[in-house]
This record gives C-alpha cells, structure tokens and sequence, in this order.
C-alpha cells in the first residue's frame, strides 16, 4: 500500500422503499433496516471499511435525502460514528449525489480518495473486499477511477454487467484490474449464460473508488449541466453541525442522472482520450445488491430443509421458505418457495419467483392514497418515535417514546385536542403559560388550540399514551412556535 493515501468513505442513501415492502417504506427505505445481523444496512456499510491497513480512513459521510436526516444520524450514534452527513433537498440519483460528496471532500483543499458505497448493499466476507479496496485505492490515488466488478457464480439476469478489457497498464497496477471494455444492461437468460461462460464479465457492483478531484473533472466535462448545478447548490449551502445543507434552489435545477451513464460508461477504452484511466477490479466478496425477497433469503442463514425464518415464526413441513414476523405470529404447514412477511399494518405473501412484482403492489397503494405505500405504523422522529396503535372516526391512540434529553416542537393544533398518559419515565410538559412534570401513571389534558410541548428530562426513555380526538387529526395539523431539530 502507497504510504499518505487518505480514504473518505461514501455512502450513498437513496432509495424509495418498494422492492422490499412491507418492511421497507418510503420513508423508511431497506438500508435503515437489520436485515442481515443486528446492524442496519447502513451502519453495516460503514463499519465494512474499519481495519483497512496502511491507509488514513476519514470519518464516513453519507448523502442521503434531507427527510432521513435524523434516523441516519442516530444510527451512527448507535455505532460509534461520527461524520458527515450530506442533505439533498430532492432525489437526483447518484452522479450528483457523489459530486455534491466529492465537492464536501475537497472543501478544505483535500483531495482523498473517495470509496463510494451504495447504503444497502450485503457483503458477507469483509477481509476480502477490504484486500481489494487496499488495490483500489492505490490505482486511484494514482489517478485512475476504479469501479468493483463482482465475479458471478450464475447467469443473473438482474443484474448489469461490465466487460473486462484488456489489463490495466497505468503507473500503479493491481492484481486482475483491466481497462473497461463496457458496461452491459440487464441481460436476457440466454446472453447471461454467454456472459458466464465468457469469463470476462462482472456483475455492476455500484462500488467505486476515485479521488475527489478526479470525479469533479470528469462529472465536468461528461455532465457539465449537473457539475455546475451541484457548485452552484454548493455554494449556496451551510452547516449546521453535522449536517451540511445545500441549495434547495439550485439543486432543484440538478439533472437527474447515475453515475454509470454520466460517466463511467464513457470511460470504456478508447472511448475519451481526455477522461480519466477507467478500471475494474474483480471482487469475490459473498456481495448482494438485496434487491427483492428472494435475494435476501439467498445471503440468510438456512435450516436444513432451506427455510429462513425471523421472529415469532412456526414451520411444519416447509421448504426453501422465507417467514419474517416483527410480531404476530406466523405459521406455515407445507408450503414451499414462498415469502410471508408480517409487520404491524401489512403482510406480505409471495411466491420467490415473483419477488420483482412487490414494486407493483406499492405502486397501487401509492394509486389508492394508501398509507402503507409509504410509511409504517412505526414513525421515527428526532427525539424518538411513536406508534400509532388505534385509530377511528374522530379519534386516534398513540404509544409515543421519547429519547433521554428529546424535546417535542413548542406547538398548537386546530382540530385536535389530547391525552397524555405517562407509561414510564418522566414527562416534562408545556401547556399554555404552565411548566410541570409528570411521572408514572399521571396525565393531563391538552385542549385544541393549546400551545405545548413535551420534554423527556429525565437519563430513562419517557414512554407516553396518547388519546387525540377532533374533526380532523392529520400529522399536517401542526403549527411550529420553536423547534431545536429546525424542521
């Protein structure tokens, strides 16, 4: 490993929740989620890189949507991590979400090498992927832009594809890194077979490596519509803690666009004499994209009669079945090849083959205004969360959790009146021109058109009932006086 390489881990953190409904919402996208172990996807992605040897490994920094700010932020909170998180006002996919990365990167006058890593990706052995990370960084550090080809072991055809080229000449050489030949789209069965056969073709990991000066050069020249609508959104900008906020304004006007057609597909060999070098490193690392039911049962551990089962699940005389509850129980008597998913206000029953289709059940909840096409009963929140138990015309019960040291907006509601009933811990309320705390089996009354606020004072979570009844009790009832989360 070159000695002084300085590697700013990225991850990227979009997506809209559909291809693994129910447990993924829209406001609640897989890679917030302990899928795979008691880590989520996302603090699994960033815990990958820790222990690269010979390396200066920079704090993560995640690009996500301004809307998952806080849970992301907790998130590394609860691993240890601090960091940078980069706010987009609007999903522009992944070139400018690495250009607004690499323009934060380099806001000091540093010039690392960024590992970019999509937040929702499985990679079972992580010694090997860090020995090819180590590869990698040094051809980017020399100039190169690296992308991971992942060394198939099937004829996928959910996947792109790269094709090698011939062996990567530049100033640094790795083991098996070649110059791109192209990048493939999602083959049929039949041109996949070819593919495996060829030896010469990698699955498209999204896993790249390159530093931040080297993307901004070629997002510039191949894309100069979203290089400068990310500068321009740059520039308008602030910081506020950890989080860095970029101009809605201009952002807004960002192209949306991958990184694999902005750029990487043009650095093919031959293709730009003035792009960066173009290469990809095989990666034989037990990785999975996770993109639907049927992937996630292939990377779990299995019975021996090839079922997976999580939570409160019961199987008799089942095979290569999949059964997640998150409460209620589940029980299968001799089904086979199927995906049964429980979660508090949905559940989910699929034949694995037909996994890719849950995109459509979403789609028609989304076309029917439903709520379970975007969001779970489940809510998170900055200062912690609730549970919308019950609900019926003209009222609604919450089960409401506040954090040590969380603190409601200083608010006013229109239609609605409430309840507070405290379950455990200590509340302390705002009502009106009043400040006073309530403990253990006490409560009060909230009359609509009150202005109030909860706090958790105390070092214990605080964890409430609430009873809201009125004509109208949509969360967009809600008039903000003072909020410590800015929202």
């Amino acid at each position: 490993m070159k000695p002084g390489i300085s590697i700013q881990p990225v991850v990227l953190s979009g997506g809209s929740g559909t291809r693994l409904w129910p447990l993924s919402r829209e406001k609640y996208p897989k890679q917030l989620l302990s899928l795979v172990g008691e880590d989520s996807l996302l603090q699994a992605t960033v815990r990958r890189v820790e222990g690269i040897q010979g390396v200066a490994l920079n704090p993560p920094m995640v690009v996500c949507n301004e809307e998952y700010r806080f849970v992301i932020a907790e998130q590394l909170r609860l691993i240890g991590q601090g960091g940078t998180v980069v706010l987009e006002p609007f999903g522009r996919n992944t070139a400018p979400a690495l250009t607004l990365a690499a323009l934060a990167a380099g806001k000091d006058g540093a010039d690392p090498v960024l590992l970019v890593m999509p937040a929702d990706h499985v990679i079972s052995d992580t010694p090997a992927f860090q020995r090819v990370v180590s590869q990698g960084a040094m051809l980017a550090a020399a100039g190169a832009v690296v992308t991971f080809g992942i060394t198939p072991d099937a004829p996928e055809t959910g996947y792109g594809y790269i094709q090698s080229g011939l062996p990567y000449g530049g100033a640094v050489s790795a083991d098996g890194a070649c110059l791109i030949s192209r990048f493939v789209e999602k083959p049929d069965l039949a041109t996949a077979e070819s593919y495996l056969k060829a030896g010469n073709y990698l699955w498209n990991s999204g896993l790249f490596m390159l530093r931040a000066s080297s993307w901004l050069s070629a997002i510039g020249l191949c894309r100069p519509d979203i290089a400068s609508a990310c500068q321009a959104a740059w520039k308008q900008g602030q910081i506020e803690g950890e989080f860095v906020r970029v101009g809605k304004l201009a952002f807004g006007q960002c192209p949306s666009d991958s990184i694999d057609y902005a750029v990487m597909e043009r650095l093919a060999a031959g293709s730009n004499t003035f792009l960066p070098a173009g290469a990809v490193l095989p990666l034989s690392a037990g990785w999975s994209d996770v993109g639907a039911w049927d992937a996630l049962w292939q990377v779990l551990p299995k019975d021996a009669s090839g079922n997976v089962a999580q939570g409160d699940v019961l199987l008799q005389g089942c095979q290569n079945t999949l059964a997640l509850s998150e409460g209620r129980l589940i029980a299968c008597v001799g089904v086979s090849d199927l995906v049964v998913v429980e979660t508090a206000d949905a559940i989910l029953v699929a034949h694995k083959d037909k996994t890719q289709d849950v995109k459509k059940i979403v789609d028609a909840l989304k076309a029917r205004g439903r709520s379970e096409g975007h969001i779970h009963r489940k809510v998170f929140r900055p200062w912690g969360w609730y549970d919308g138990v019950d609900a019926g015309e003209r009222f609604q019960v919450k089960r409401i959790v506040v954090k040590p040291g969380g603190v409601l907006s200083l608010q006013m509601h229109h239609h609605r009146a409430e309840h507070w009933i405290v379950v455990s811990g200590t509340a302390k309320v705002t009502k009106g021109e009043d400040t006073f705390l309530l403990s253990e089996n006490q409560s009060t009354f909230i009359p609509l058109g009150t202005t109030h606020r909860l706090e958790n004072p105390g070092r214990v979570d605080l964890e409430m009932i609430e009873v809201q009844s009125g004509s109208y009790l949509g969360e967009d009832d809600i008039v903000r006086f003072e909020d410590v989360y800015g929202r």
